[in-house]
Formats: C-alpha cells, structure tokens, sequence
C-alpha cells in the first residue's frame, strides 16, 4: 500500500469518503497523515476518530507561500508519504511544490474540467446553462485546475437546479470517484508522464 497524506480545509467529506475506502481493506493507499492549514476544522476530527495522525500548520505563520509549501514537504518526507491528495485544501500551492510532488499529488474539482475552474463552479454550470456538469479528478499542475485528468463523472443539470442541489448531488459522485482514481493512481494504473495521463494494464 502507498503512503498517502491528505490536506484539507473544511468539513472534509471527501476525506471521509477516503477513509470509508480505506477501512473497506480494498485501498491501494494507506492514509498516514491529515493535514489542515485552518486549526479546529470538522476534517481533523473526523481524521482523529479513523485513528490518523493529523497536523496543522498555519499559513499564516510563514512570510510566503514557498515558506509554507517546504515545510508540509519536509512533514512529507518525515512521515515516509508517497502520494498526497487534496481534499478540500484551498489553498494554492507553489510551482516549487507542485514540480516537487508531480505526479504524486491529486485534487478532486466539482466539475468537468476543464470548464469551470477555479470557484463557484455549480453557479457557474446553471448561469452557462450546461445540461451536465460533474467532478473530476486531476494530477496538480502550476496552473489553476488545469492537471492533467484521472477520472471523471457526469451528472445532469436539471431544470429547477439551486447551486445547492446540483453541488448536492454532484457530491455524491466526487465521494465514489476519488478512492477510486487515488487507488489507480498508487497502484501504478494511472502516472503522469511530460504533462499527460498514462494508463498501465497491471
């Protein structure tokens, strides 16, 4: 099983949907570290009652963000973490990190990239009036949502769909599809190679 870390900043249901995963004893990954840049946040106590280890580190105590990103690398290293994905984590991490960690660091996004990145993403599906939206799974490049695509679900946009209720439904999705590319993504099933996803029959 890959040592695998997990940053959040918030409530940390994807998190929890990897730890349901993870405790099935199908898990390719083996949850080692949660990590919270916000102290008190839901996710580290739902980390604490799965029995992991969880850290929080601050930003804001560091001058800048590459100050920030060499010590969650360092409590990386320590921990022996092989692969870290972000549940949740709003923050941006430096190009530093990102090449760092390349093809070791995965993000899930509530919709099908590359449409509606960044922010606000179920607002934006209504506005645009897309019959689909969804979520998707990527490697983290330096850019905003821009990685390279592991997984993805669709789900329909209905017709009297809130931001609300579509973000309700499309969770449901990114709970089933995340374990499942972070498993094909530490058994080797799934790699990034100069930018792009490969597939492997293992």
């Amino acid at each position: 099983m890959t040592p695998t870390a997990v940053f959040i900043s918030g409530t940390g249901t994807n998190l929890q949907a990897l730890i349901d995963h993870w405790r099935s004893g199908n898990a390719a990954y083996d949850l080692k570290l949660v990590v919270s840049n916000i102290a008190g946040v839901a996710g580290l106590q739902k980390a604490q009652a799965a029995g992991l280890k969880t850290q929080v580190l601050s930003h804001k105590d560091f001058a800048d963000k590459e100050s920030f990103d060499r010590v969650l690398d360092q409590t990386l290293r320590e921990q022996g973490i092989e692969l870290v994905a972000l549940a949740g984590f709003m923050r941006l991490l430096s190009p530093w990190f990102v090449r760092t960690w390349a093809g070791k660091l995965v993000n899930i996004h509530p919709s099908l990239l590359p449409a509606f990145t960044g922010l606000q993403t179920h607002q934006k599906a209504i506005d645009y009036g897309v019959r689909y939206s969804g979520c998707s799974v990527i490697f983290v490049d330096e850019g905003v949502d821009s990685g390279a695509i592991i997984e993805q679900a669709v789900v329909p946009v209905l017709p009297d769909d809130t931001a609300q209720t579509l973000a309700a439904r499309i969770l449901v999705e990114e709970h089933r599809i995340f374990p499942l590319a972070l498993d094909e993504v530490a058994r080797g099933r799934v790699a990034l190679l100069a930018g792009r996803v490969v597939r492997k029959t293992i």
